[in-house]
């Protein structure tokens, strides 16, 4: 592309700076929109990665058909499906009539799928059957349907480290990934950081009739020296917050507001470079995992067990048991284990026959007996020395009929 060629599709899209990363970008976006190969756009959240699609359909043979924007991320899993690719009436609880998902809404089109890292794997193989054969099938139906329909991806994290991780299909990976499209952070091209400071607040300051905020040295110096995890976007919030707060309304005097680096700098996030990232939750390293959380339930009440047998040898020997110190196991744990001891067959722990192993099934009669009597018949007592809840000990009484 000439030079002038690409400022022209910069003004179109309104699309600022010179940086040669990003002119790269651009060029094999407009490289590319006469062909139906697959895109993936990769880049930092911010840092304008859906202008690449729009770039590309409309460019592309397939500019006169629709084009639709999909946020992957933002998209419940249990109904991703039925947007992606349509539901059949009374297909789900809430179907009340047939619907055409984006795929078949946008034959002959474009879709442009955004966060690609968060489509669920399911809906992962769905979506790579749709790039092989233009195939796919309505929930709730078993009719296959065909579209013909061009697909762009993008993302901010790294894809072949989600792969590595088996997060993402290895196979719908190099099917996307035909052309890689990156996008640079905005702290990599420092030269245009001024540029779209100066165009943000212009814009604002016409918008709202304000006077236009311009910068010293010293404070446009600040502005390229920050990183901007946020990019582009963070970028603009700033600009236009400092214009709504620092500047005023259009006189005769001035139209323009001098902010130096002392101002700025209380709009700018300060850095902690000693902190580490906070460690990004995952589900398979999550406490809340199905699995994992039965497997310690088990554990606790195999260790449960073994201290109500000592409780009951120490209890024959007439020696007064101590109370466990609070907090030994945690409470919402503790809660979880009583619920089961008192309701087993309402748990799905994946085996029938543990609460049949809980220590107060292997309590003898004669120690209940005992413990009731040292107790005068107070239940409750009895119960706090046997380590169990009033209602377990009730049940056990009555199906020992010591009543």
């Amino acid at each position: 592309m000439t030079n002038q060629e690409l400022q022209s599709l910069k003004n179109k899209y309104d699309i600022i700076g010179n940086d040669p990363a990003l002119n790269r970008a651009l060029e094999v976006a407009v490289a590319v929109a006469a062909t139906d190969i697959s895109v993936l756009v990769t880049g930092e959240s911010g840092v304008g990665k859906e202008n690449i699609p729009r770039i590309i359909h409309q460019n592309s043979p397939r500019r006169n058909s629709k084009y639709f924007a999909i946020n992957c991320g933002a998209i419940p899993e249990g109904t991703i499906d039925s947007e992606l690719f349509g539901h059949e009436k009374g297909s789900f609880t809430g179907a009340s009539e047939m619907r055409r998902g984006y795929f078949e809404e946008a034959d002959g089109g474009t879709i442009f799928l955004d966060e690609i890292a968060e489509l669920p794997m399911a809906s992962q193989a769905k979506l790579l059957r749709v790039l092989q054969s233009g195939e796919f099938i309505r929930v709730g139906s078993s009719k296959v349907l065909k579209t013909d329909v061009r697909v762009i991806a993008a993302t901010n994290v790294d894809l072949l480290n989600a792969v590595s991780k088996g997060k993402f299909r290895a196979d719908l990976y190099y099917r996307l990934c035909a052309v890689v499209i990156p996008m640079p952070a905005l702290r990599e091209r420092p030269a245009d950081i001024n540029v779209l400071f100066r165009k943000f607040a212009s814009d604002f300051a016409a918008k709202y009739g304000i006077c236009k905020v311009t910068l010293t040295e010293d404070a446009s110096i600040l502005l390229r020296k920050y990183r901007w995890p946020g990019n582009i976007r963070q970028l603009k919030n700033v600009a236009e917050g400092v214009s709504a707060l620092e500047s005023v309304k259009i006189s005769g005097l001035s139209d323009k507001c001098v902010i130096d680096v002392d101002v700025l700098s209380r709009y700018i996030p300060k850095e902690e470079p000693n902190l580490l990232p906070a460690k990004h939750a995952d589900a398979s390293d999550s406490y809340e995992n199905p699995g994992e959380r039965a497997a310690i339930i088990r554990m606790l009440y195999k260790l449960k067990q073994e201290v109500d047998y000592l409780k009951e040898v120490v209890a024959s020997l007439g020696v007064q048991p101590m109370t466990p110190p609070q907090g030994y196991i945690p409470s919402e744990i503790h809660n979880e284990i009583e619920e089961v001891i008192e309701d087993p067959e309402e748990q799905e722990l994946g085996t029938e026959d543990v609460a049949d192993d809980l220590s107060i099934r292997t309590a003898s009669m004669g120690l209940i007996e005992k413990v009731l009597k040292k107790h005068g018949g107070n239940r409750k007592a009895a119960a706090a020395e046997l380590g169990i809840s009033e209602r377990t000990l009730y049940r056990k009484i009555k199906s020992m009929n010591l009543e």
